[in-house]
Order: structure tokens, then sequence, then C-alpha cells
């Protein structure tokens, strides 16, 4: 069993985004991202199942052609090669934990 407590975990840098590989076993990913107010992950696509799960902040969300706003406690599932990412834009700090799994 393993204990990931997210609050030590966080930090931000002001040039860059925070990435931090919380596992990384092949049938299951996950990875914390910190971003500053005006930092974005760009849209991108990738073959695995994906979980966007706001831990703290609020951000604007792209999942295909959808932008969705969201804040703590909100999660958002994208399925394999449709293009997603999120953006820090509404006033406030953002962190997101991803939980990628592959596609059988």
């Amino acid at each position: 069993m393993e204990v990931l407590e997210l609050k030590k975990m966080i930090k931000f840098y002001p040039d860059r985004i925070s990435r931090e590989m919380l596992s990384d076993a092949p049938e299951m990913r996950i990875a914390l991202m910190c971003l500053e107010k005006g930092q974005k992950l760009e849209p991108h696509k990738a073959p695995l199942r994906l979980l966007m799960y706001v831990v703290e902040g609020k951000g604007t969300f792209t999942v295909g052609d959808e932008r969705i706003e969201a804040d703590e406690k909100t999660c958002i599932v994208c399925d394999p090669m449709v293009s997603h990412g999120f953006n820090a834009d509404r006033d406030d700090k953002l962190v997101v934990m991803a939980v990628v799994t592959p596609v059988e």
C-alpha cells in the first residue's frame, strides 16, 4: 500500500509547470501538475485513458472541442486520442492530479 499526501507534494515554479510523477507503474501512472496563474498545458493527444482531478484552484480544461470551467473536487474523464489540456486562467493557481491507464 502507498499513501500519497498531495498537500506535501504541491510546489509551484514561476517559469514552468511543476510536474511530479507520483506513481509510474505500467498499469497506472499518476502525475501531479501545479500551475501558477496564467500557465497552461497545451492540448495534446495520447493513446491512454485519462482522469484529471482538480485538487486545488480553478481553471479551464479543454477536452476535444469542449471547454470546461472547473474548480476543486472536479473530475474530468478523457477517452484515448482525444485532445486535452488545461489552463490556470481563472484568477487562481491550479493543481491537477492526472491518472493515466493504458487501453487494451
